[in-house]
């Protein structure tokens, strides 16, 4: 017996030589438990610091975002004060034109000055709609159109003429980077749409095989004839509109309308 406690080896051998299963000595001893409780203390230690690290470096991340936040609002309160004060100029720049035109002794200064007054109008329309969707990166432009339409139809409508601005078609999400440009040619497609037309003015929105995207304009007033060539216009408004097409690379075509009736300007965009 005492040589069996003494010798665990001897115990192991003598188990699997009467047939039972091996076990497995133990051997009580202070060293590992020593051991094991150093290593503990060492992973403690080694938690906490990497603890610590963390929250330093979370403290770091949140005071870089309430810096960005800070610039954020900061580059807010600078965009809201300066589309203010290009409103604000824009109107100076309306009211001036209006003054000049209503003081003109000249007929055709009289009148470029008005077409000058009304375009600038239209601009600050655009900017001001456009302000409505400040923060997105997309744009429902059929809305948009019908807005703008709504707008137009009150700025130019007289009891003589009441001018009447129908919006047919899709609706469609485009960028704030094709929006505005197009919004831009739609206004001059429509100022010119009324100039030559009677009081009904359409805007068509639909989809195109080749481009993507038709926007139309037509209105019910004469007949373009036959071979005009929008990019051999001379005219201001023809020559804006032609640079914004470019600016979405665009392609501008125009014809007559329904039933061979007015003059059609349609944009095909992607």
């Amino acid at each position: 017996m005492g040589n069996r406690s003494a010798n665990p080896q001897q115990v192991q051998a003598d188990d699997q030589s009467s047939g039972h299963l091996p076990r497995v000595p133990i051997i009580i001893s202070g060293r590992p438990a020593r051991r094991t409780l150093a290593a503990c203390e060492r992973e403690l230690t080694q938690y906490k610091a990497m603890e610590r690290r963390l929250r330093d470096a979370l403290a770091e991340r949140e005071a870089r975002l309430r810096q960005k936040d800070e610039l954020i609002r900061r580059q807010e309160l600078l965009k809201r004060e300066s589309d203010h004060r290009l409103l604000n100029e824009l109107q100076m720049t309306i009211s001036l034109l209006s003054l000049q035109s209503r003081g003109a002794t000249n007929a055709e200064a009289a009148s470029q000055l008005a077409v000058a007054a009304n375009r600038v109008a239209m601009i600050a329309r655009i900017h001001h709609r456009l302000n409505c969707y400040e923060g997105v990166q997309t744009i429902e432009f059929r809305k948009f159109l019908e807005d703008f339409g709504l707008d137009f139809s009150a700025m130019v409508s007289s009891h003589e003429r009441p001018e009447q601005v129908v919006v047919e078609g899709i609706e469609i999400n485009l960028p704030v980077a094709t929006a505005i440009p197009l919004g831009v040619i739609a206004s001059e497609l429509i100022t010119n749409a009324a100039k030559y037309g009677k009081s009904r003015i359409t805007i068509r929105l639909e989809p195109d095989p080749e481009y993507g995207y038709a926007l139309s304009v037509s209105n019910d007033g004469p007949a373009l004839p036959e071979g005009f060539d929008p990019a051999a216009s001379a005219g201001l408004g023809m020559r804006i509109i032609q640079s914004f097409v470019r600016q979405i690379a665009g392609v501008l075509r125009c014809g007559r309308g329904d039933d061979g009736e007015g003059a059609r300007f349609t944009v095909r965009f992607r």
